[in-house]
């Protein structure tokens, strides 16, 4: 057994969410948000790669040497997987791992409006978007939505991950998961392709640059239906993003074709429990319909969040909305709550009597 697997049954008996390995420290772990550090000697550059290194496989020690990064997957038998990001630099290697649940979580499971995300995802074309800062669970929820298709649809559905983290069993559907680096160059090369492949459902790992946008954009136009995820914090500044990566001179037509394919926004947040031991999923829903499709049209994104309160009888949904009642709940705290909500003013009712 190598030394890291060792690391990474500690770290799912924690019910930690990532594993640090890093010169100078003892492993780490996160939990709950917060970084732990676990009963070891702290490690030398040395020892770092030699841990490292000893799960790769020779190509990926290759890659590793000569790209100074790598993203890859590793998978334990009886306990689950693990997405690794190796990288280079002024003290040595190192290398941090996401935990990877052995189940694809349900959207009930996850704190996900079912009702809400079985709709949006009744459509047939079009683009959906999961948003949200990094370590925050778009991957998870990403996962989620292909097994919901998967699970209630006859159809083909082609994924391209930056690694494959969730492996997804046949069911009434058929699911070709395809890896950066081993299974195709690029996002945007993996898009050009999908095509030709028949594809129902085509879902992007991350649209991280303009051609990978672009032809996702393209793709929900020509009767496919994309879904994809970006590191942004609400709808607004989603749609500005992806306005934003096109040239001056080519905006207001992307303006017009977005408007016309986007058919939901969620963006999530992970919030720590106020009982110390679990996270909490806060949501915005952005649903496109006519009143957003105009306001994007016309460069009016500032007013979609008034859209968006004004649309909660269809399943729309503000983040402040959602931390407010979480905390109604009694799933976080008040200072939780404090340090997420946009408008304080919400908070005023449930401020702590001095």
């Amino acid at each position: 057994m190598a030394i890291l697997d060792k690391v990474f049954k500690a770290a799912v008996d924690l019910k930690a969410s990532d594993i640090h390995v890093l010169p100078g420290e003892p492993f780490m772990v996160r939990r709950l948000g917060k970084m732990i550090r676990l009963k070891s000697q702290p490690l030398t550059d040395a020892s770092c790669r030699k841990v490292i290194m000893e799960i790769l496989t020779p190509e990926q020690q290759r890659v590793l040497r000569e790209e100074m990064q790598l993203d890859f997957a590793h998978s334990i038998e009886g306990l689950g997987r693990f997405r690794g990001s190796a990288m280079l630099h002024n003290n040595g290697m190192s290398c941090i791992f996401r935990v990877i649940p052995g189940k694809i979580p349900t959207f009930k499971e996850l704190g996900i409006p079912e009702e809400v995300m079985g709709r949006i995802l009744e459509n047939h074309q079009g683009i959906i978007l999961v948003t949200g800062a990094t370590g925050h669970g778009k991957t998870t929820t990403l996962a989620a939505m292909v097994d919901h298709i998967n699970s209630h649809h006859s159809h083909h559905i082609l994924t391209v991950e930056d690694p494959i983290e969730f492996i997804h069993p046949l069911k009434k559907g058929a699911v070709n998961q395809r890896q950066l680096g081993r299974d195709t160059l690029a996002y945007a090369n993996a898009l050009k392709g999908a095509l030709r492949q028949d594809p129902d459902v085509i879902v992007i790992g991350e649209l991280r640059d303009l051609d990978t946008i672009s032809l996702a954009i393209s793709a929900s136009e020509t009767g496919h239906l994309v879904i994809g995820t970006l590191s942004t914090s609400s709808a607004p500044k989603t749609i500005d993003r992806i306005i934003d990566s096109y040239p001056a001179g080519e905006q207001n037509q992307v303006r017009a074709m977005l408007s016309e394919s986007l058919k939901a926004v969620f963006t999530q947040r992970l919030l720590p429990g106020a009982d110390g031991a679990t996270m909490h999923l806060a949501v915005e829903i952005m649903i496109g319909n006519l009143s957003i499709a105009n306001l994007i049209k016309d460069n009016k994104t500032f007013q979609i969040r008034s859209t968006m309160q004004m649309g909660k009888t269809s399943g729309m949904k503000l983040m402040d909305d959602s931390i407010i009642e979480l905390l109604q709940a009694g799933k976080i705290t008040y200072q939780t709550a404090w340090a997420n909500v946009d408008k304080k003013e919400l908070l005023k009712p449930f401020a702590p009597k001095a």
